[in-house]
């Protein structure tokens, strides 16, 4: 009876030795499945769910998370397994990197505990976070760095997870660090070929004699898209004070920067002097920045980059995200840069061919000119005097004489207008080359800052320094002085906004204050009957309407000059 005894003691221990083998053999063909379905993608996205949703089976987790680190330390990424949506939103914003998930980021090592509410280093859970008890957690490497650390809670099975759990994890952890990798890798050879496309298709376009406006605000599109950013903008230098327009802009309330006047204090202007980048981690909050657009709209990570070389600086790239985006990486600043770096060198060859094609226009109109002297001048002067002559010779036919007469006035006139278009001619060009349009509305406002007690915002869109003729120009200055001058003098206002735009039609300016606005008791206007003279001696048109919630819109466009 003994004997049998042992003989079924042995029987069950053999039977139990086998069922663990066989759930080891299985335990093995599952991890080498998540390790299989791990590395079949490269979307880096993919790749990273994969690895959790993994993780969670193996060990036989009720919950599971994947951490993926930023620069400094922190949780930049939070991916998350077995939690419902509303759960999430109960919980809010992601952990950042403290408590137990600070102190395997702080020592990338393993680490198991039974209750990790009873660990030193727990902070507790915030409010409407499931209840967690037995913890797991392993790093998961790139190359010798830290990628992310991957946590696991809650051991369906068992009270808490085993030694055989850790080293399972420790296996995935290891083959996801290669997966990691090489979506990465496949994922930067895109973005690279991406970037290259877009290079050769920008520098095709400027060289085909495209519109650079048109060009530019394709540019800084095509870098939004690459970037996955929310808001870029592209300013340029205007005037010889240090500030820039913001000349293109693509994104989220890109109309609401489009044109917008950057003062010497912004960091853009300060990325411009200096030709060095810049990165913020809360651009509209940075205490370095005053004004440019990150005032208008609320901008969270950014970084911004000088186009060109540190010696000619061609204009200063921001590329940010509203409040709650992500960082950009290094690898996405640095691919920016050379993106940027050979859109500032296709620029040039552009403005150079231009600047070619303009010498070739004025050298034809010297030539006309000269032609038009030498030739046309001389062989009409010539004829007149010739007819003038000839006058005494029928002194007794005065018919003949009144009309040899009204010939040679004729071509005495006809010598004037000819004159007069040779001047004009040259006028126009070194009008071109004296200050333009733009640099005129940065002073005409800045001249308004001492009445005002404050520095009025600008906005300029369209090619106001070639599309507006000199007449134009002047007549906006001066509906633009009127207008500032009547809100310094009369609105009592603490913001004014200027907007000029030319378009392919029409010039247009808005001035809105928020000032006491139109008092019904004044009748006498003779300021804004001026500016609406103005308007209709160009045929275009005037309108003072009121502000909300307070203050004045004063709206003032002409058409364009066909000639201008």
């Amino acid at each position: 009876m003994s004997s049998q005894l042992r003989l079924d003691a042995l029987l069950d221990d053999l039977q139990q030795q086998v069922a663990q083998v066989r759930a080891a053999q299985d335990r093995v063909h599952t991890l080498l499945d998540a390790v299989l379905a791990v590395g079949s993608d490269l979307d880096l996205e993919v790749v990273l769910h994969r690895i959790v949703e993994s993780a969670a089976t193996l060990v036989d987790a009720r919950y599971g998370a994947l951490g993926v680190l930023g620069e400094e330390g922190t949780i930049q990424q939070f991916l998350t397994v077995g939690i419902d949506e509303e759960a999430i939103a109960r919980i809010g914003h992601y952990p950042r990197g403290e408590g137990i998930l600070g102190l395997l980021i702080r020592h990338p090592e393993p680490l198991r505990l039974a209750n990790l509410a009873e660990h030193a280093a727990s902070v507790g859970f915030p409010a409407g976070h499931p209840p967690m008890t037995s913890f797991l957690g392993a790093p998961i490497r790139v190359r010798d760095q830290v990628f992310g650390n991957l946590y696991l809670t809650n051991k369906k099975s068992r009270t808490e997870f085993d030694t055989d759990d850790e080293a399972v994890l420790r296996t995935l952890a290891a083959a996801a660090g290669v997966a990691i990798d090489n979506a990465r890798l496949y994922e930067d050879a895109h973005r690279r070929q991406r970037w290259l496309a877009a290079s050769n298709e920008l520098t095709r376009s400027l060289l085909s004699g495209a519109d650079p406006a048109a060009v530019l605000e394709s540019f800084t599109a095509t870098v939004r898209e690459m970037a996955c950013a929310d808001l870029v903008t592209l300013a340029v230098p205007v005037g010889d004070n240090g500030e820039l327009v913001v000349e293109a802009a693509a994104g989220a309330r890109a109309e609401e920067v489009r044109g917008l006047l950057l003062p010497a204090s912004a960091l853009a202007a300060k990325v411009y002097t200096s030709g060095e980048t810049i990165t913020c981690e809360a651009v509209s909050a940075d205490p370095r920045a005053e004004g440019g657009s990150a005032s208008v709209v609320e901008l969270g990570p950014a970084f911004f980059i000088p186009l060109g070389t540190r010696e000619h600086v061609r204009g200063v790239l921001q590329v940010a995200n509203v409040p709650s985006g992500s960082r950009f990486t290094d690898a996405v600043v640095d691919m920016v840069t050379g993106f940027g770096n050979q859109a500032a060198l296709a620029l040039d060859v552009a403005e150079h061919r231009r600047d070619t094609e303009r010498m070739v226009v004025l050298h034809d109109r010297d030539r006309i000119a000269r032609d038009l002297h030498d030739l046309v001048i001389q062989r009409l002067f010539a004829g007149a005097l010739s007819l003038q002559s000839a006058l005494g010779r029928v002194a007794d036919r005065p018919q003949v004489g009144e009309r040899v007469q009204r010939v040679v006035d004729d071509l005495d006139d006809t010598i004037k207008i000819i004159r007069s278009t040779i001047y004009a001619l040259r006028e126009r060009d070194q009008a071109r080359r004296g200050s333009g349009l733009r640099a005129q509305l940065v002073a005409a406002t800045e001249r308004a800052t001492e009445s005002l007690g404050f520095a009025p915002a600008l906005r300029m869109t369209g090619l106001l320094d070639t599309a507006v003729s000199a007449e134009q120009a002047e007549q906006l200055l001066a509906v633009l002085g009127e207008a500032l001058s009547n809100a310094a003098r009369h609105a009592h206002a603490t913001t004014v906004d200027v907007s000029v735009e030319v378009t392919d039609a029409a010039l247009r300016l808005r001035v809105a204050d928020n000032g006491h606005g139109i008092d019904p008791a004044v009748t006498r206007r003779s300021g804004l009957a001026n500016l609406h003279g103005r308007a209709e001696e160009m045929g275009g048109t005037f309108s003072l309407t009121s502000n909300q919630p307070s203050g004045t819109v004063l709206e003032w466009g002409v058409p364009l000059s066909p000639t201008a």
